[in-house]
């Protein structure tokens, strides 16, 4: 099988995947659902987690919680820049410009599709939250997969869109906490 058959393959096993997620939003019930988790992630719900994290991270240990919420809105800031640089860089249309058959169910904030913010930030979020308090896993694990399938379903993003949007998300949290170490060593 050569490079550009594999490539074609993919292309289209993708194609299908994103109508097979699509038709779901044909139902008024879980395109509510899915739009709402994915307005949540637009912002307002990471803004809150980066506000209350201290008081998960614990009162005693308010200087601390305060670091991880610096350590949130530096990375967020961080992943913002990568993805909206490759989005420019790379224009990639989304989905339902173009496919045919996939339904746009809400507005996406930008024009191009890889890789999927929305997926990278929660992600992101989520991983550095879990990792100083692991009780959130519950809540935040959930969330990131809602959010991440609500960008699919919702006909904004191819699922390599999110896959890739994933993994920037979760390099970026693992180096903002070795980031966090060094600036402990030096302090």
């Amino acid at each position: 099988m050569s490079a550009s058959s594999i490539f074609a393959w993919a292309d289209e096993a993708e194609h299908r995947m994103c109508i097979i997620a699509n038709a779901a939003c044909r139902r008024r019930t879980i395109r509510t659902i899915f739009r709402t988790v994915s307005r949540l992630g637009d912002g307002v719900f990471w803004y809150a987690l980066i506000l209350t994290i201290p008081l998960w991270v614990g009162l005693d240990r308010l200087s601390a919680g305060l670091l991880v919420s610096l350590q949130m809105l530096v990375s967020g800031a961080i992943g913002a820049g990568l993805y909206k640089t490759i989005k420019t860089k790379l224009v990639r249309e989304r989905p339902f410009i173009g496919l045919i058959g996939i339904e746009c169910a809400m507005p996406p904030l930008d024009r191009y599709s890889f890789p999927s913010g929305h997926t990278l930030h929660a992600v992101l979020f989520s991983t550095i939250a879990i990792s100083h308090v692991p009780d959130l896993a519950i809540i935040l694990l959930p969330f990131t997969l809602l959010i991440a399938a609500s960008r699919v379903v919702l006909g904004l993003h191819y699922p390599s869109d999110v896959i890739v949007g994933a993994l920037l998300g979760w390099t970026i949290a693992k180096l903002s906490g070795v980031g966090q170490i060094l600036f402990h060593v030096a302090s």
